[in-house]
């Protein structure tokens, strides 16, 4: 029979976690999904996003050190309001055709995405115990990812028999409230020195009381070898969404399909996070073994899915364009209801799906498996990140200045393989066990702050 787990337990809070994100982050995916936020023109679009990636970098990397200082609960509720204010944005720039509002706050949710993926991460990959981080990694993926999937059944219910290639008001209207209802939940989440193992063993988080330390800490990222080892995957991890959701989805598929892919794309990356959950934590092999057959999976999958699309891009060189212009795939723009002309893109779309739940949640196991302290993980998750948003601030761009598409595709293809060498070579260096857990239990212990604990 199913039991509803203890609120202060780590389940209870990485489930909490995961329908903020499902309100939050995966609202701004399914918009950004439609290619250029739902509008015909993706410059405006294209240019916010450069403008969230570039703040997204320095607060990545920043936002382990501001979780640290801050707490997990305030940090999220204000994050969360940066995505309301950008779905917002667009309200504006649909009846006056400036898109600086919406490239302002593109830049400020930066801010907030950076902050708030942080904790995120620590929540993740610190509180549950080393044997079920691939399951928790894969229930946090499947609640995030459900989002997505009602993300992407907003507009292509609403906008079902719309002739025009843009999303209406009333879409944004309903992202925004979501949102602000994303934001509100991270109030809900448990003060961690309250969370409890079901084991009894409690989760540890250490507030440092001087911010210099942190930042001393956050320098030392950029002289670890296991970070720099890992910089390439960091890079590579977000690089793809530029070009499939804009140069793939925005450019052959008519506007409710884009939805109507959307749902199908988040709902593949449900199923294969759970399913890669159950190689990552299969006790009956080591950690290594895990490690390289999971690297192998992406490595082949991958591979599989740009050679599929090398053979879809050589149809076409772009999109619909502003001034009336129609892409010039065959036949012009898909319809979901077109079977013959539909089935093989939405199947390759849906394919990426499971394509970036598999890279990404390969990549948070790894990071995971390197420590389970509290303050490190914060550090590492914030780092990837900001990393990550680095690539996407490149990708981004590459699609405003309109690179060819099919220079996107093998910029993607080229990414990826030099990001499979350092990851088989982490994969090869992982310990069964992290040698940092009693360690860091000595050494701190929980006092009097509920949002966080101090430091011994």
């Amino acid at each position: 029979m199913f039991k509803l787990p203890r609120y202060y337990s780590p389940m209870a809070q990485v489930v909490l976690v995961g329908f903020v994100c499902f309100l939050c982050p995966a609202m701004f995916n399914a918009l950004n999904g439609m290619g250029g936020g739902g509008q015909v023109d993706r410059t405006t679009g294209n240019n916010a996003n450069t403008a969230l990636y570039c703040t997204f970098v320095i607060f990545g990397i920043l936002g382990g050190a501001i979780v640290n200082l801050c707490g997990v609960r305030w940090t999220i509720f204000g994050s969360g309001l940066t995505y309301a204010l950008y779905s917002g944005s667009y309200i504006y720039l649909n009846h006056t055709g400036n898109g600086a509002f919406t490239i302002a706050a593109g830049g400020l949710l930066g801010v907030g995405a950076g902050i708030l993926w942080a904790a995120q991460g620590m929540i993740m990959v610190s509180y549950p115990r080393e044997e079920e981080k691939a399951h928790y990694i894969a229930v946090f993926w499947i609640v995030f990812n459900l989002g997505g999937v009602v993300g992407g059944i907003l507009p292509f219910a609403i906008n079902y028999h719309s002739d025009t290639d843009s999303l209406s008001d009333g879409v944004y209207i309903a992202f925004v409230i979501l949102e602000c209802l994303g934001a509100a939940l991270g109030l809900a989440l448990a003060p961690p020195a309250k969370v409890t193992r079901d084991d009894g063993s409690s989760v540890v988080l250490v507030k440092y009381t001087d911010a210099g330390k942190e930042a001393v800490e956050i320098l030392k990222l950029f002289m670890n070898p296991m970070m720099l080892a890992l910089l390439p995957m960091c890079f590579a991890s977000n690089f793809f969404y530029s070009y499939q959701y804009g140069p793939v989805n925005a450019s052959i598929f008519n506007i409710r399909t884009r939805g109507f892919n959307n749902i199908f794309y988040w709902g593949a990356q449900m199923a294969s996070a759970y399913a890669l959950s159950f190689l990552l934590d299969n006790s009956h092999m080591t950690r290594r073994t895990r490690g390289l057959i999971a690297v192998a999976i992406v490595a082949v999958f991958f591979n599989a899915i740009w050679g599929g699309t090398l053979k879809l891009q050589l149809k076409y060189t772009h999109g619909p364009l502003p001034g009336g212009v129609p892409t010039d795939y065959p036949g012009g723009l898909i319809d979901f209801l077109d079977s013959k002309r539909a089935a093989g893109p939405i199947i390759l779309y849906t394919l990426y799906g499971i394509g970036d739940a598999l890279y990404q949640n390969l990549a948070y196991w790894i990071i995971g498996s390197l420590t389970n302290d509290n303050q490190k993980l914060s550090r590492y998750a914030g780092f990837y990140k900001g990393i990550q948003s680095l690539g996407a601030t490149v990708a981004w761009q590459l699609d405003a200045k309109n690179v060819s598409y099919m220079n996107q595709l093998i910029g993607n293809w080229v990414l990826l393989g030099i990001s499979l060498f350092p990851m088989f070579y982490m994969a090869a260096t992982l310990k069964d066990h992290s040698d940092d857990t009693e360690e860091t239990k000595s050494q701190y212990m929980a006092e009097g702050d509920d949002d966080t604990v101090k430091q011994v």
